[in-house]
């Protein structure tokens, strides 16, 4: 877990020349260790520079593979909402901690390449988005593409060099579970259950009032704090509003630099007659990358009537950044409690 601890303090922005060099150097080295370890069983390494680490070569591939799997959890931790995006971030989680434990179940075939394609495709659907400054549907599929291709031309191509390779496993049943995981990754994509990384919702608020300062471009809001031991969450869930009165929703989202993109506020009400969740109203306004904290924006409503309400923030493709959820209060007057003004710069 050192590993894990030390990706938390070097690993920061996504789009940052750093983080990207690490990524891939990590990948490159698992793809790498993945075709010496492979090949080691024939001897092809007898007698040459990788001969005398031949041994270490599983320790390798499990460190790399940890390298991933830890910064995949620090990236998708900050993209990732206590909705059903959290379904694949707690796959992450066991990817990270079943590396470590299993370590001498590592050299098994099945499970190297599986993990390696998880960890491949990704790889890639965030790091192509951010090369292109774009995300929708295509670039997703197109990220499959890339890393389905790569991982299928490793495997194709140590099964035929490596005769030991052959005797251990069966290339169809190898293939039929790499195809597994690409369907079941595509799964995930279709029913929004994957975090939006590279973007991720840095605050979200439901406040009294909004203000920006355009001197200063500082974002001025005014809402009501939770008490103190509900740590979870900034804004209090019960909104004490008055008839007629503004109702706001604030949120800051980081995207790469030189990204773009179309994001949402779903307003939802629960229909105390249909006991569904019903969309209100869809707001939506451009953001643009690069800014350390996020791109600000909000978008306001009134006539509100009383019970649960939620703001899905989504982008245009439906992906889930975020959910904002409070109560309007049943008090006709009933006086906002412990108001705080937060100033966003």
């Amino acid at each position: 877990m050192m590993g894990f601890l030390w990706d938390s303090l070097t690993l920061g922005r996504i789009d940052r020349l750093y983080d990207q060099v690490i990524l891939c150097t990590y990948l490159i080295s698992l793809t790498l260790c993945l075709y010496l370890f492979n090949l080691s069983g024939d001897d092809k390494w007898k007698g040459t520079f990788f001969g005398k680490y031949e041994e270490y070569l599983p320790l390798a591939i499990q460190f790399f593979l940890g390298g991933l799997s830890s910064a995949y959890v620090i990236y998708f931790s900050r993209s990732v909402s206590f909705s059903k995006t959290i379904s694949f971030f707690i796959i992450l989680l066991v990817l990270l901690f079943a590396n470590e434990l299993l370590k001498k179940r590592i050299s098994n075939k099945y499970l190297q390449f599986g993990a390696y394609f998880f960890v491949n495709f990704t790889f890639f659907t965030f790091f192509v988005p951010m090369i292109v400054n774009s995300m929708n549907t295509f670039l997703f599929m197109l990220s499959g593409t890339i890393s389905l291709g790569i991982t299928l031309a490793l495997i194709i191509f140590i099964y035929n060099a490596s005769p030991s390779t052959r005797k251990e496993i069966s290339l169809g049943k190898m293939l039929s579970l790499i195809l597994g995981i690409y369907f079941l990754i595509n799964a995930f994509y279709f029913f929004n259950l994957i975090p939006p990384v590279p973007l991720a919702m840095e605050s979200g608020l439901v406040a009294h009032n909004v203000e920006r300062n355009i001197e200063t471009d500082e974002y001025y809001v005014t809402y009501e704090q939770n008490p103190w031991y509900k740590m979870w969450r900034d804004n209090r869930h019960e909104f004490s509003y008055e008839p007629g009165s503004d109702v706001y929703v604030f949120t800051s989202i980081f995207a790469p630099s030189k990204l773009s993109e179309s994001i949402l506020h779903r307003w939802k009400w629960f229909s105390p007659h249909t006991n569904q969740w019903e969309v209100i109203d869809e707001i939506g306004f451009e953001i643009t990358g690069g800014r350390e904290g996020g791109f600000r924006g909000y978008t306001v409503k009134n006539k509100m009537m009383e019970g649960e309400w939620k703001v899905d923030v989504i982008t245009n493709d439906g992906l889930v950044l975020g959910i904002i959820n409070f109560e309007i209060d049943s008090i006709s007057k009933a006086e906002p409690k412990r108001l705080e003004t937060r100033v966003f710069k």
